[in-house]
């Protein structure tokens, strides 16, 4: 498939960018910034959103092959040894995007630990990993942002891997895809079962993009029998027709489309995006492939400072993937820069351009 010129001064914009967030934040992780002063709101421990930034710090030193970027990427990555043993199905998007794109024994060995412990947090009665009670809260939820990350972590574990990481993305996408729209959370009660949450909505597109994300780690990564392919690729079917024919016809999707007045998340149409990318190399569907390609050049051109757009109205760095949105429903950073928004958008352009293997995360 051919190359896009545009994607590589888009690609060096993201990552110089993230040179400029690294100075800022110093040994904290980065979650959202402003979009008119570029400053961000950080995280001693990362939350959930951790291993993006070490994952992008990875994409910049691949990028400049510089020892002092490796350095920088490999202390980050480091930290996140520190979250091993939280309860949360997000060491899934931790600690696989944190060491997918690192080279060496430590990252395996941090992958391996975390793979054992996400194994061993497996709930065999109700066949996945939890969302767990890091974050408050109940425990016992399936939501579809505990998914990605979580396939490939689990099914690079032995033994028993691969059978945990479908399980664990099957019944998420029973539960999910059990309504219309999708149903993004689930809680678990011992009286009546599994029982859908309000938040996040019901449409969710973030949750659209993770499941989606995770049903193209599934085609690419396991082997499943029994009929568990057909049902992945019946659920690939549902997922990407979201993205290649938009109800509103946009390609940048509002967060939460039943919620009136939503705003967009950029975010999420990049996660998509690489999803796709995903699912066209393992299908040889070259439709995707050009529908990634779009997506990823709409956010480049007319959400992303320095793209041509005027998103630069304010005296910002260029490589700022604005109008994402961390929390609609709480009206957290709803016009934002994002952190897995930006990393996203660095993986997928870095797909287009070569830098990386469309499945080496």
């Amino acid at each position: 498939m051919t190359r896009e010129s545009w994607a590589a001064p888009a690609l060096e914009a993201v990552l110089s960018r993230a040179v400029l967030t690294r100075d800022e934040v110093a040994h904290r992780f980065p979650l959202f910034a402003d979009p008119e002063s570029g400053r961000w709101t950080t995280s001693r421990r990362g939350s959930w959103t951790g291993g993006f930034w070490s994952g992008l710090l990875w994409l910049r030193a691949r990028h400049t092959g510089a020892q002092r970027d490796r350095t920088v990427a490999w202390g980050t990555t480091d930290m996140l040894a520190d979250r091993l043993s939280d309860d949360t199905a997000t060491r899934g998007l931790i600690h696989w995007y944190g060491t997918a794109l690192a080279s060496g024994r430590r990252a395996d060995e941090l992958r391996e630990r975390a793979g054992h412990a996400c194994l061993a947090a497996m709930d065999p009665e109700l066949g996945l990993v939890p969302w767990g009670s890091a974050f408050g809260g109940p425990r016992l939820l399936a939501r579809a942002d505990a998914v990605p990350g979580m396939v490939p972590l689990l099914s690079s574990t032995r033994p028993g891997g691969d059978a945990a990481a479908l399980s664990h993305l099957e019944r998420h996408l029973e539960l999910c895809l059990s309504q219309e729209p999708l149903r993004p959370a689930w809680r678990y009660e011992a009286a009546s079962g599994w029982e859908p949450c309000d938040e996040p909505a019901p449409g969710w597109s973030r949750g659209s993009a993770w499941l989606l994300l995770a049903v193209a780690d599934g085609l690419a990564r396991l082997a499943p029998g029994h009929g568990a392919e057909s049902r992945l690729n019946t659920a690939a079917v549902r997922l990407t027709a979201h993205w290649m024919r938009p109800p509103d016809g946009s390609l940048i999707p509002l967060a939460e489309p039943g919620r009136p007045g939503s705003p967009l998340d950029t975010s999420a149409a990049a996660v998509a995006a690489v999803a796709l990318l995903k699912i066209a190399a393992v299908q040889e569907r070259r439709e995707l492939h050009e529908q990634a390609t779009l997506i990823l050049r709409t956010l480049v051109r007319e959400h992303t400072t320095g793209g041509g757009s005027g998103a630069d109205a304010y005296d910002r760095p260029a490589g700022m993937l604005l109008d994402g949105c961390y929390d609609a429903g709480n009206g957290i950073a709803v016009r934002h820069e994002l952190i897995w928004g930006d990393f996203f958008l660095a993986l997928g352009l870095a797909v287009l351009t070569g830098l990386v293997g469309v499945n080496e995360t």
